[in-house]
């Protein structure tokens, strides 16, 4: 009944719920039609997640508490996110994830998603933000060399296996986050960790394999020679890093 009611109240694009929780060992997507959304109070209780979708661009919350190993997952997204929270309690191992997506085959790396995070009052022993680009698509595997033909024994010699192709080069990964931090003046830098490294470059695609020649072949007047081997293809290049994103910390 409690999810039906979050459900509920959370079908416009502007929405205001009491409590939110998410229980131990568990996920919640909260649903993709919400610009705005305002909590009295979100739970994520030990080794859960709550996932926000793209399409939510503001998040404002009275209280957040997050468990030991929980995640609140930000999903990539070209427009910036802004997190505003009153007071927060924030577990051992905790975490609030932007990352961008790793390039696949068929779609490049994502950058990840930038970030405005605005804490009142904050109880932790360190706020970790993973603010990293995805990791570059990989190169393409190079395409096998054919097979020479066999000889005949009445007419020329073994055909010569084709070279292997070149492996494609790994793409570059996306970018980090641009992430803004206001956090209360007396918590100490030393437990503010924020990544917004560039997504590492893409693995270089493997080399095609060389096409065998024709096999050598005995007749009866004569005996045909085997046909050479192709070359195997040259492995890619990996992909390079992608560009770092910025961190900006200002005390309230």
């Amino acid at each position: 009944m409690r999810k039906l009611c979050l459900m509920a109240a959370l079908c416009s694009p502007f929405a205001h719920a009491e409590v939110v929780q998410v229980e131990a060992n568990s996920m919640m997507r909260l649903p993709a039609n919400v610009a705005v959304l305002t909590l009295e109070k979100l739970d994520v209780a030990d080794y859960g997640t709550l996932l926000i979708p793209a399409g939510v661009s503001q998040v404002n919350i009275d209280q957040l508490h997050l468990g030991h190993e929980s995640r609140i997952v930000i999903v990539p997204a070209e427009r910036g996110i802004e997190l505003r929270v009153a007071n927060a309690e924030l577990g051992e191992g905790s975490q609030i994830s932007t990352r961008g997506a790793a390039g696949t085959f068929e779609k490049p790396a994502r950058p990840a998603r930038d970030l405005s995070l605005r804490i009142e009052a904050l109880q932790a022993d360190q706020l970790s933000i993973d603010a990293r680009g995805g990791t570059g698509a990989p190169g393409f595997v190079g395409l096998d060399g054919g097979n020479g033909a066999e000889p005949g024994c009445t007419w020329g010699s073994a055909g010569a296996g084709a070279n292997g192709d070149d492996g494609g080069n790994g793409h570059q990964g996306a970018a980090g986050a641009q992430v803004r931090v206001e956090l209360p003046r007396d918590f100490p830098d030393d437990q503010i960790k924020v990544l917004v490294d560039g997504g590492a470059g893409g693995k270089p695609g493997a080399a095609g394999r060389a096409g065998a020649g024709g096999k050598s072949k005995g007749c009866i007047v004569y005996r045909a020679d085997g046909g050479k081997s192709g070359r195997p293809g040259q492995t890619g290049q990996p992909g390079d890093a992608g560009p770092a994103g910025a961190v900006t910390v200002q005390r309230l």
